[in-house]
């Protein structure tokens, strides 16, 4: 992988990931992808369930930059949300970054059914991975893009989240063997 960012943002994220085990990030071949692919589509609407200490949001955040677009990413835990927020403003990325913070299906509830997304990563609570579909997609745009975490490595706690794509003819999905495993799904209407 070649991609180049400013030092500042290489070394905030060589930080974070010494410490993703702890945190539960998402390795760097994710990222990468993740970028990549929401650059490749010029992805404007990202929504992230699971912000963590931000590793994956600076990545997708990255992204926006150059496509124009803004992030929303849901944390539960509050310590990691002021965590993830100063890395942000580290990496020069908070200005298109929407944090919330608290349970992801109050909050996904509570969005105006007039927000959409063009771009959804998921890597929250791994048994609501299912529920998380089921109320986003109101708020899926055609054409939109879903990345999940944790596929392979949680298979069992995120099979219904599986089954519930495999049966929605809206979607191709594929399931990428990366060190946890993704599921990437297109809404292909």
């Amino acid at each position: 992988m070649n991609i180049v960012f400013d030092d500042i943002t290489s070394e905030t994220l060589a930080e974070l990931e010494k410490t993703q085990k702890q945190f539960w990030n998402i390795p760097r071949v994710t990222g990468g992808l993740i970028n990549m692919l929401i650059k490749l589509m010029g992805a404007r609407h990202a929504l992230e369930i699971g912000t963590s200490n931000g590793y994956s949001g600076i990545w997708i955040a990255k992204a926006l930059k150059e496509t124009g677009g803004k992030l929303t990413t849901i944390e539960y835990y509050e310590k990691r949300q002021s965590i993830a927020i100063e890395n942000f403003k580290k990496c020069g990325v908070l200005d298109i970054v929407k944090p919330l913070q608290g349970d992801a299906i109050e909050a996904i509830r509570s969005f105006p059914q007039e927000e959409i997304f063009d771009f959804v990563f998921i890597d929250a609570n791994k048994r609501q991975y299912v529920e998380y579909f089921n109320l986003i997609k109101p708020h899926l745009t055609r054409k939109a893009l879903i990345i999940a975490d944790n596929i392979t490595s949680h298979s069992e706690k995120v099979q219904t989240f599986i089954d519930a794509v495999d049966l929605d003819p809206e979607f191709q999905y594929e399931i990428i063997e990366t060190p946890g495993g993704i599921l990437t799904a297109y809404r292909d209407v």
